[in-house]
């Protein structure tokens, strides 16, 4: 019985380490960073607080933060703590922190 759960346990930190790392994959080609830093400062938002998340490359937003779209890209953003977040719509993780 041991042996099964430490092999349950090791499956599920090895599913947890796949899934880290797949949310840390998402490559922003230069020039759509170049598109996202020059829209953002034509469209200046206001920084807002999200309390209890951390600004990290795949933590989740909330669905009660505003997303705002940026032209021919696919991502979505917004300004948390004066940081631009860039962030993937379909699963709302951050994929990118311009500073």
């Amino acid at each position: 019985m041991r042996m099964h759960l430490s092999t349950a346990a090791a499956g599920l930190l090895l599913l947890a380490r796949v899934g880290a790392a797949a949310a840390q994959d998402v490559v922003i080609e230069p020039q759509q960073e170049t598109v996202i830093k020059e829209y953002v400062k034509k469209q200046p938002l206001a920084s807002v607080k999200i309390p209890g998340v951390e600004l990290n490359i795949g933590s989740t937003l909330p669905d009660t933060v505003e997303l705002h779209e940026v032209p021919t890209v696919k991502y979505r953003y917004v300004v948390v703590d004066n940081r631009t977040v860039v962030v993937d719509p379909g699963t709302r993780k951050i994929v990118k922190i311009i500073d």
